[in-house]
């Protein structure tokens, strides 16, 4: 399907489903300064070392630019300014607001959090919606507004990140920002019927019309909002990319997100010889390490998958004394009822595994509630012969991506990847899986342990190929370039 049949504006999909350059031959004019804004800002220091690929992306893009990052600093303060605190390094200004202990319960934790992640991640029973939340939402988009737009140049580019500033495009609008403003939704786009459940839909829709940009994971997701403006914003599809509804005029797209495939495929390879490394490969010996690294959320699956590889070792004993499985899962939004539960059940199954399956020379899963930084997981990804991302819905998931890009060329590793996963469109070579059937995602792990080094290395080198195509620079690029054409052409 070429993207223009889904409403992108960046030319043609690619056989992975990734947005590539429409062929236009022109002169580039000099860059514009580039304005970032996040929930988070990343650090802007060229030496700090550790971040992921979007905060490395983001700085080479300041770099070249020039720019603000703008967003939530991270501390509560019981005063806090209406003007930003100002940090330079070069020609970047990280520009970082503190929040109040209302605005953070009820912005991020009330609104962002316990009714936009569930909507959109397709888990409308956990949605707990109050009016006060979404004031507070409205409010501190408001108030980043406000203390954004004296900041900002007539030159600008603007790039807005993700569900928890939605409104800030038609905030800004309001204060008579003119430039270029884009949008970029890192999570899935909800069907229309489930938008619906939002008592504020229509509201929220019509706030990402105000937009110059909206930038989407996959086609499904545009297609997903492209269905709602139709069908309740009394929408129009102009053609091109371009839609019209709520008395606004704004293009979509899909950018599906890459990683820094160079710097992975370097940090696993030298990450061989470190000294968590040996510590890993003496602990598994001979047996076949499979991998999960991932957030404590329940749009990860985590029990399903769980469950899955107890299927595994009760109907392929041959597993047993052979296989682990090593799941690192973050804490994340501890202050959220429903994450706090889920690390409790988590807890329980492991427990269960462990003391059904046990050796005394032989613990079958390693349960890690902690992070380790970017260079170790690229080694531990390495040596997993099995790379497992099953989540119940994800907009696209680095992870999946990050393990093939780890992989030994002479001996990769083999993706078990979730059907539900946005990265599924272009990494169709992998294992592909329904988390919600434990025996299949039992027998895609047997599949996966029992391939032939042939098939691992064909399969493998198709999805490097594409990593590469759609790394994170080809998106950043892809992206700001459409938001050019669309602010000139707005």
């Amino acid at each position: 399907m070429s993207i223009d049949e889904a409403g992108s504006t960046v030319g043609e999909l690619d056989p992975h489903g990734s947005a590539v350059a429409a062929g236009r031959v022109s002169a580039k004019p000099a860059p514009r300064r580039l304005v970032i804004v996040s929930n988070r800002v990343g650090p802007i220091g060229r030496n700090q070392t550790g971040q992921g690929g979007l905060a490395i992306a983001v700085r080479a893009a300041l770099e070249r630019t020039g720019g603000i990052w703008f967003g939530y600093s991270g501390s509560i303060s019981e005063r806090p300014s209406a003007a930003p605190k100002l940090t330079t390094d070069g020609n970047i200004t990280a520009a970082l607001l503190d929040l109040s202990r209302r605005d953070y319960d009820e912005y991020y934790i009330g609104f962002a959090n316990r009714v936009l992640w569930p909507l959109f991640h397709y888990r409308p029973s956990l949605i707990g919606f109050s009016r006060r939340d979404l004031a507070g939402y409205l409010r501190v988009n408001r108030g980043f507004a406000r203390a954004l737009a004296p900041m900002l140049q007539p030159d600008d580019l603007v790039w807005v990140h993700d569900y928890h500033l939605i409104p800030l495009g038609e905030a800004l609008r309001q204060l008579d920002c003119r430039q270029p403003i884009g949008f970029f939704l890192h999570t899935p786009f909800p069907a229309a019927e489930l938008l619906r459940i939002l008592p504020n839909h229509r509201e929220l829709a019509a706030s990402l019309c105000a937009y110059d940009l909206v930038g989407f994971q996959t086609a499904a997701d545009l297609e997903s909002f492209r269905d709602y403006l139709l069908r309740q914003g009394g929408g129009e599809d102009l053609g091109g990319g371009r839609l019209r509804a709520f008395g606004r005029t704004v293009r979509a797209g899909v950018f599906p997100i890459g990683i820094d495939v160079a710097t992975v495929a370097r940090q696993a390879e030298e990450a061989e010889e470190s000294r968590q490394m040996r510590r890993l490969t003496a602990s598994i010996r001979d047996r076949s390490l499979i991998i999960g690294v991932d957030r404590i959320d329940y749009s990860k699956g985590l029990p399903a998958r769980f469950a899955a590889y107890s299927h595994l070792l009760e109907h392929y004993p041959q597993t047993r004394g052979h296989t682990v499985l090593m799941q690192i899962a973050t804490a994340s939004r501890s202050d959220v009822p429903e994450y706090r539960e889920i690390r409790r059940n988590l807890e329980a199954a492991a427990g269960n595994i462990n003391g059904r399956y046990a050796e005394f020379d032989w613990t079958p899963l390693r349960y890690l509630n902690k992070s380790f930084n970017h260079r170790i997981l690229s080694g531990f990804y390495r040596a997993a012969r099995i790379g497992l991302v099953t989540p119940f819905r994800d907009g696209m998931n680095l992870v999946a991506k990050e393990y093939v890009a780890a992989q030994k060329p002479e001996d990769p590793g083999m993706l078990v990847l979730s059907c539900f996963a946005g990265a599924v469109r272009e990494l169709g070579e992998a294992i592909i899986v329904n988390p919600y059937d434990l025996e299949a995602m039992a027998e895609a792990i047997w599949q996966g342990l029992q391939m032939p080094i042939e098939e691992r290395r064909e399969r493998w080198a198709a999805m490097m190929a594409t990593l590469r195509r759609n790394d994170i620079n080809a998106w950043r690029e892809r992206f700001l370039e459409a938001l050019t054409a669309a602010g000139s052409g707005r």
